[in-house]
């Protein structure tokens, strides 16, 4: 892990695109700013990993196997 020293209003550049600039510092808790193209995605880590675990149970629940498309997909007559 990379880790460096900033002060308020400097920051850090990641790749091309994407920068993380200290907005602000109240004791223990740091405001963080982040400039980045909006193909990116952001998330809180906690939010992040909420996600991914949500994923996995959808994943490793149970699909019934008997349906068939034709009980999915209404036809049209």
């Amino acid at each position: 892990m990379l880790v460096l020293t900033r002060k308020k209003d400097e920051s850090i550049m990641i790749g091309n695109g994407v920068e993380v600039v200290v907005l602000g510092i109240d004791g223990d808790r740091v405001r963080i700013g982040i400039e980045a193209p909006k193909d990116v995605t952001i998330l809180r880590k906690e939010v992040y990993l909420d996600v991914a675990d949500t994923n996995k149970q959808a994943i490793s629940s149970t699909i019934p196997t008997n349906i068939t498309l034709d009980k999915i997909f209404l036809k049209k007559d």
